[in-house]
């Protein structure tokens, strides 16, 4: 299974960055940095991304 971006989940999820940054109980701005690479999610942040997501960390390309 190829890696993906967390910008490209979100979209395959058909969630935009509002829903899904309400979803992860996190701010848009937040969401945005992860998205961009500017920052990363800590260990329970990703672990609730792969939760609504419905992906497993391995799926995940953090490099934006």
């Amino acid at each position: 299974m190829e890696k993906m971006t967390l910008k490209s989940i979100r979209i395959n999820a058909k969630l935009s960055q509002e829903e899904a940054a309400k979803e992860l109980g996190v701010s848009q701005k937040t969401l945005s940095n992860w998205e961009t690479g500017k920052t990363y999610p800590d260990q329970p942040q990703i672990e609730n991304i792969c939760r609504v997501y419905g992906v497993s960390y391995d799926f995940i390309n953090f490099l934006a």
